[in-house]
């Protein structure tokens, strides 16, 4: 069996929500205190209570801090989440560090390792970011999938001054998640929860089907008047190989556009089709032409028809069924020239996520094709 994370975002994320989260689902505190004992970070202590919030029980993850240093470099940091002995939490927080200094350098034109990340520089990041690499360890999860983030509007204030919300440096760090709009203003999902999301690959593709084996709820230090201030985490396990009945929609079309079809295919990805692609045909009286294919879920399959007909203007779809074995997969994130680049493995070969590739290659100017190769051949820093 295979370990699987669900986490749903149900009024934001924040490090801390998520991992208290984890802790509320079995993740156990003593494992996660002892991985933060190995940073060799004085002058704290971590509790993660239950609390009552709207009816709902969850727990709310607190750092209670009795040394001065409120801020350090990310340099620091990044050193310090080196040293936990388990080397898989060690690489899992270091990601998220690093990523978080990657995109603060940027913004302030520093370099990432001496970049002082003042709110970010604290006890708190530090404890979330190893506690959370520690819990899912524990949890012997190995995929993490994230329903889309809601992102709040109005600002934040910063020791650089009042931001728009989300907060620039939140904005980087979500390029590739799925965002949903709400009504909640404020920030709604924090650096660290951004960074943790990265580091740990998560997916925000369609969930894939596990036997629920357990829920955790995680408490925000924000009160909101109408609706617990909660993160989700759901907890299951899946087969090895999962099994499938799909639908394959498909329709013939010979005076469509190249750029229509790239773009229909990029819509029906996002209508929930689990993949989409395109077949060059000869169509009758010898037109050159293309077979537009969609694969759904049997409940997603007359919406995603409808998308293909609406923008197609196509007369007709095939429907048929069909069985898909997948096989199962995790995510790691190594790094290319200081920037993170996500790699998918299954039991049988593994390869780095082109959008990840594409940035690094377009930052520094190396072939993708280097890029690719890079990131491939080793989990160390290239």
């Amino acid at each position: 069996m295979s370990k699987v994370c669900l986490i749903s975002p149900f009024t934001g994320l924040a490090g801390d929500m998520l991992l208290a989260a984890l802790v509320d689902a079995g993740a156990p505190p003593a494992a996660i205190r002892a991985a933060v004992a190995d940073t060799g970070l004085t002058g704290w202590d971590l509790t993660v209570d239950p609390v009552l919030t709207h009816g709902l029980t969850g727990r709310r993850a607190v750092v209670s801090v009795s040394d001065d240093a409120t801020s350090r470099k990310a340099g620091e940091l990044i050193a310090m989440a080196s040293r936990v002995r388990e080397r898989e939490v060690a690489d899992t927080a270091v990601a998220a560090l690093r990523a978080i200094a990657e995109v603060e350098g940027r913004l302030h034109g520093e370099d990432p390792d001496q970049v002082h990340l003042h709110e970010l520089g604290g006890h708190d990041t530090l404890v979330d970011v190893v506690g959370v690499a520690a819990a899912l360890h524990a949890l012997d999860v190995r995929a993490v999938h994230c329903e889309a983030l809601p992102i709040g509007a109005g600002s934040v204030r910063t020791a650089h001054g009042v931001l728009p919300c989300p907060a620039p440096a939140t904005s980087a760090l979500l390029r590739g998640a799925k965002v949903v709009g709400t009504t909640l203003s404020g920030e709604t999902v924090t650096p660290t929860a951004a960074a943790l999301l990265l580091a740990i690959g998560a997916d925000y593709g369609p969930v894939p089907e596990m036997r629920l084996a357990a829920t955790g709820y995680g408490v925000g230090t924000r009160t909101l008047p109408d609706r617990p201030n909660v993160a989700v985490v759901r907890l299951g396990d899946r087969e090895a190989a999962q099994v499938r009945d799909l639908v394959v929609l498909e329709t013939n079309l010979d005076d469509v556009t190249g750029e229509v079809l790239g773009h229909v295919v990029a819509l029906l990805l996002d209508s929930g089709a689990l993949d989409s692609w395109i077949t060059p045909a000869t169509m009758k009286k010898g037109r050159p032409g293309h077979v537009l294919h969609a694969l759904a879920t049997p409940e997603s399959a007359d919406g995603i028809e409808r998308r293909m007909l609406v923008e197609t203007g196509s007369l007709g779809v095939r429907r048929t069924g069909v069985r898909r074995t997948a096989l199962p997969r995790t995510t790691d994130t190594v790094h290319v020239h200081g920037m993170p680049v996500r790699r998918k493995h299954g039991p049988h070969h593994g390869k780095p996520e082109y959008d990840d590739a594409v940035a690094v290659a377009r930052r520094t100017g190396l072939p993708l094709r280097t890029v690719l190769a890079l990131a491939a051949e080793s989990p160390e820093e290239h």
